[in-house]
């Protein structure tokens, strides 16, 4: 739950049930799962160690200056987690937890520390508790696609809407053929009309401005036409970690694992259908396929939704190669019926916003990335101490990892903060390359010295010291950074699939150390209900895929009928960089700062065709259940 290892060992005599009141004794709202009702505070007694020595007042002031954050930090959590914002939440909350492991303060000989540690663990393990009770604890829920929230749309159609449409249609800009009738007047009415139908479209809209420069580049690249990138409306609302859990399929287009035809790769480490622009240009590169199987674009779309050899047996069985005449004739499903319509709604309404009520859309800011080919495994938490960035950012800008670890032995993109590339180059040469799925990076502080940064991590002095080329006597002044040799037993996902839980051992334990979260652990053992007890000797897997976000929609879909597997490969050819030097300590430049400007950051990126009886037969097994 909590992204600290130190945590774990604190963690274990914790209750999660306790309903615990968060430090500022403030009240919860309901707008979020409900926060613990305020009793009597139940503070653990903590006694200080009768051989802990007496802080000094610096001490005791630093102490204090210390609580104050973290109390600042916890607030602005529960303050998110009010709204709604779970991973915000989460993160404020890490940070508060952070701040007192990273501290260099014992907490041990500080009654008053361990006293504020132990209340704000109990506090925010109670509120993931209460989250869990609703849902994926503080994993944000995916957003249902404005195609999933129309499955009750009525076709009463008002002609208002009609006319209105019909006559945007002489100004509207686009490369498709766009046409207004009763179908596609039907769902801009629901999407201008309805609540539910325009909230949606609107976050839909609202989220494409993170990958839309990308998508319309992509898109020009390949030479299909701009306005298909409203399709990612209808697929995922533009969630490149959507995912539909009962077809499979995944990803921004929606796409059918296990299919070489689309070009994506997808092993234990990485599944590329998740990664925004790799996805985006199979998905170009399919459409085109379409389009010169059927020469139509309406049919094309169609052909995306329902599988391009089952709709060449409809226009052969009616002689219409018309998508209007193939629904007016019940020849097409009735998920695909609704498909295309609902895709054309957006894009009219996509082109005319204001027209029909959309006069609040903020795009959201692009995804803007430094992209650095590696070849090793490295750890995303190594990544995070290298370029000061938190984890929940990485793994938004690196969506199609599976593990919190790149994959060994193969080419890997690896996407950083704007900016960072060069500073993730120069720092990351500190660390031998067979260490890095497992080492740490620590800037260090005034106060830090080999010792206390020993104790934080876990690992003797003596091995720090020599990691870093230094003494066990030496000081740390001058030394702007230490590598921090973690021994593969306590690296989190250092190659480790299963583990054998041992006495005194829980979920929120076991969670902490291998650095996942609680539910996945849940999910990946088949384990149901809130409780975090586990038997002994109980082997649990604690390194399988990671959380990819659940789709509501019941369709997926497409068959394999495959283009030239050029259309579709995906490979890279960059060079890869250089085997680095041995570790040595980090030394401060004089008269320079160690901290660097940085970029503003925003969140986190077919062979021949299959014919006949078998491609239907293809086709059909894909397709889940009718919306």
């Amino acid at each position: 739950m909590l992204g600290c290892a130190a945590l774990a060992l604190l963690l274990a005599g914790c209750d999660p049930s306790q309903k615990t009141s968060g430090p500022d004794g403030t009240q919860p709202q309901a707008t979020a799962p409900a926060l613990p009702s305020n009793g009597a505070q139940q503070t653990p007694q903590v006694t200080a160690p009768q051989t802990a020595p007496q802080l000094t007042t610096a001490q005791q002031q630093q102490v204090q200056s210390l609580i104050r954050q973290v109390e600042s930090a916890y607030g602005r959590g529960e303050a998110d987690y009010r709204k709604g914002q779970l991973p915000e939440a989460k993160t404020e909350f890490d940070r508060a937890v952070d701040l007192m492991l990273s501290s260099g303060v014992n907490i041990k000989n500080s009654p008053e520390l361990q006293d504020e540690f132990d209340r704000i663990v109990d506090a925010v393990n109670a509120l993931e508790v209460e989250a869990l009770k609703q849902g994926n604890g503080f994993v944000a829920k995916v957003e249902p696609s404005p195609a999933d929230v129309a499955t009750d749309v009525t076709f009463e159609v008002d002609p208002n809407i009609v006319a209105k449409a019909k006559a945007e249609l002489a100004t509207t800009k686009s490369d498709l053929p766009l046409v207004v009738n009763d179908y596609v007047a039907a769902y801009i009415n629901f999407f201008a009309n309805s609540q539910r139908g325009h909230n949606t479209l609107l976050h839909s809209f609202q989220r494409a401005g993170r990958y839309k420069a990308m998508i319309q580049r992509v898109m020009a690249e390949e030479g299909v036409p701009q306005d298909l990138i409203y399709l990612a409306v209808a697929e995922s609302s533009f969630q490149p970690r959507a995912m539909n859990p009962h077809s499979g399929a995944g990803g921004m287009w929606q796409f059918m694992p296990h299919d070489p035809s689309y070009g994506l790769a997808r092993t234990s480490y990485v599944d590329e259908r998740f990664d925004p622009e790799k996805s985006t240009r199979a998905y170009a590169r399919y459409m085109k396929f379409i389009y010169n199987q059927l020469g139509d674009w309406y049919l094309s779309m169609a052909g995306y939704n329902w599988g391009t050899g089952n709709v060449q047996r409809a226009v052969q069985k009616t002689g219409y190669a018309d998508f209007w005449e193939l629904y007016k004739r019940n020849n097409i499903p009735g998920e695909t019926k609704n498909y295309v319509p609902e895709i054309l709604a957006a894009i009219i309404i996509a082109n005319h916003p204001e027209q029909y009520g959309f006069t609040e859309i903020t795009l959201d800011p692009p995804v803007l990335t430094d992209t650095v080919t590696i070849n090793y495994s490295v750890d995303l938490r190594l990544v995070s101490d290298l370029v000061d960035a938190p984890m929940d950012e990485l793994m938004a800008l690196n969506p199609s990892l599976l593990r919190m670890t790149t994959p060994p032995d193969t080419s890997f993109d690896l996407h950083l903060p704007a900016g960072m590339a060069s500073v993730f180059q120069q720092r990351i040469a500190a660390v031998p390359e067979s260490k890095r799925d497992m080492w740490r990076y620590h800037r260090v502080s005034a106060d830090d010295t080999l010792a206390s940064v020993a104790r934080a991590y876990h690992v003797q002095v003596a091995d720090l010291a020599a990691a870093n080329q230094l003494r066990e006597s030496d000081s740390l002044s001058g030394v702007d950074a230490l590598v921090v040799p973690v021994a593969p037993a306590a690296s989190p996902l250092a190659r480790t699939v299963l583990y054998t839980a041992r006495r005194g051992d829980t979920l929120v334990t076991i969670a902490d150390r291998f650095g996942v979260a609680l539910d996945q652990l849940r999910r990946w053992n088949q384990i149901s209900g809130t409780g975090v007890k586990v038997a002994p000797g109980r082997r649990l897997h604690v390194a399988e895929s990671a959380h990819v976000e659940r789709t509501t929609t019941g369709r997926r879909h497409r068959g394999s009928e495959k283009s030239d597997a050029e259309a579709h490969e995906q490979g890279t050819s960059r060079g890869t960089p250089e085997k680095h030097a041995a570790p040595v300590a980090h030394k401060k430049s004089r008269g320079t700062t160690t901290k660097k400007e940085r970029m503003q950051r925003s969140e986190p990126a077919a062979s021949s065709k299959k014919s006949g009886a078998a491609s239907a037969k293809n086709h059909h097994a894909r397709k889940s259940a009718k919306r």
